[in-house]
């Protein structure tokens, strides 16, 4: 794995580590939270490290998170 894909995966890896209190969250806020981690990293993964992707992918995750989450 390339140095520019793992650095912004780690960056939001560390980021949803801010969620780490989970008990205020709504299983909403919670889904969104996992969705906005993982999409980030499939977009950091599939753009190369690119900046855009990387942050499409986190607020599309987030988007489809808080829609799974919404049905709980």
């Amino acid at each position: 794995m390339k140095t520019r894909t793992l650095i912004p995966a780690a960056l939001i890896v560390l980021a949803t580590t801010g969620c780490a209190t989970w008990d205020g969250m709504s299983s909403r806020e919670k889904s969104a939270a996992i969705g906005a981690g993982v999409g980030g990293v499939a977009g950091a993964v599939v753009t190369d490290g690119g900046i855009l992707g990387t942050v499409g992918g986190a607020a599309i995750g987030g988007v489809i998170g808080d829609q799974v989450g919404k049905k709980k």
